[in-house]
């Protein structure tokens, strides 16, 4: 009965609601508007996005993984093995491939193309984006086969012109054992729609281990003036306090002359630590930005940007526990250090020492491998649970 009332008062022309007695919280879409995202750029005419550090390919409609290969020009089984998929597994229709090295960048169209010569124009956006993701060490060219050679590097204004076409660089987020769409939608967020269309993800948003995904960028964001307060229909505007009813200020004390100035010595803060908690801290392995915090379960250490080639310490002395490689043939390394304490150096090249060995506080042990960005991966772990690096760390 109630809602054939409200459906005959809609129906009369005149029938105007004053939805403001709902208050600051009735119909408040400023949530939504927070978490809105911009479209994901449109791809070039082989289905590529480029970005600064890093390029994805998009599928189309009945792409396999190794038709996408073959469209851009890499080896299906190394785009295969990147993505952690079949070389022939069939690819939703605008999946996003991650490419594990550059591919050439697509001249810029004319401005006054003609008609019918295919060339495609590139959606612009201006958009806002400043965290970066982990990114998987480079792979070398020489790895190609011949039927797909390694790319020359593209020429510096078609590298930057492709990157402005699409916009500024969104995350890149590579999908741990036990995360869902959900999960990393929350973890950034964003809507899981936005999410499912910026990396066409099927209608069960299922993701796999090892996928990549790009984190939607938010839309750009308009100024809107503040509202004036309101009042109740018919009450008028709210009449301001006339200056002359403020109330008198207190009478003052008259100013002290300025008290004299403590010349002695600041304590030496740095000469009260005691030996145990000197010994407990850990020397930082790389100088640079953390550039992905540490997130237990999703990130067990964090990342630190530093240049391809930089020397890695070891945080404190101890005994090399593990050298070894992940699936991607990422090396890493692990010590041993007293009271329980391991220090893993994920991401590294040029490995100075060998398992067994002791080492000391401050030597190095290996290189920053090459990548987009170059990073170390970082780890602190007691016995086998991962702990925050930051307190340990000078």
């Amino acid at each position: 009965m109630t809602g054939a009332a409200l459906l005959a008062l809609t129906a009369c022309s005149d029938f105007d609601p004053d939805l403001r007695k709902f208050g600051k919280s009735g119909f408040d879409t400023s949530a939504a508007a927070r978490q809105a995202t911009a479209d994901r750029p449109t791809p070039d005419s082989r289905g590529v996005i480029s970005y600064p550090n890093y390029q994805v390919a998009v599928a189309r409609n009945g792409d396999t993984v190794a038709s996408v290969a073959a469209r851009v020009g890499v080896d299906p089984a190394e785009l295969a093995r990147y993505n952690a998929v079949s070389p022939e597994a069939a690819l939703n229709k605008n999946e996003v491939l991650a490419l594990p090295r550059r591919v050439a960048e697509p001249a810029a169209p004319a401005a006054t193309a003609p008609a019918g010569t295919g060339t495609e124009t590139i959606d612009i956006t201006s958009l806002a984006s400043s965290a970066i993701d982990r990114a998987e060490a480079s792979q070398p060219a020489a790895s190609a086969p011949a039927a797909a050679p390694a790319a020359a590097a593209p020429a510096p204004s078609a590298a930057k012109a492709a990157a402005a076409a699409a916009g500024p660089e969104p995350v890149r987020h590579k999908v741990a054992r036990g995360e869902t769409a959900y999960s990393i939608a929350r973890y950034y967020n964003v809507p899981v729609r936005s999410l499912a269309d910026w990396n066409g993800l099927p209608a069960d948003l299922n993701v796999r281990e090892g996928q990549y995904l790009l984190i939607p960028v938010a839309a750009a964001k308009t100024q809107v003036a503040a509202a004036e307060p309101t009042t109740e229909p018919g009450a008028g505007s709210p009449t301001p306090t006339p200056p002359s009813a403020a109330k008198p200020l207190p009478d003052e004390a008259p100013p002290k002359a300025s008290e004299p100035v403590d010349t002695s010595a600041a304590p030496d803060m740095g000469g009260q630590r005691t030996a145990a908690s000197a010994k407990s801290r850990l020397q930082m392995p790389v100088s640079g930005a953390i550039i992905r915090p540490y997130v237990k379960k999703k990130n067990d250490g964090i990342d630190i940007a530093s240049a391809a080639g930089t020397p890695v310490a070891a945080a404190e002395g101890g005994t090399v526990i593990v050298l070894s490689q992940d699936t991607e043939q990422v090396y890493f390394i692990g010590i041993k250090h007293p009271d329980n304490l391991v220090t893993i150096y994920y991401n590294v090249t040029d490995i100075a020492v060998q398992k067994g060995a002791a080492v000391k506080r401050g030597q190095t042990i290996a290189k920053v491998a090459g990548g987009q960005p170059a990073y170390l991966h970082f780890e602190v772990r007691k016995g086998i649970d991962s702990v925050d690096p930051m307190p340990y760390l000078e």
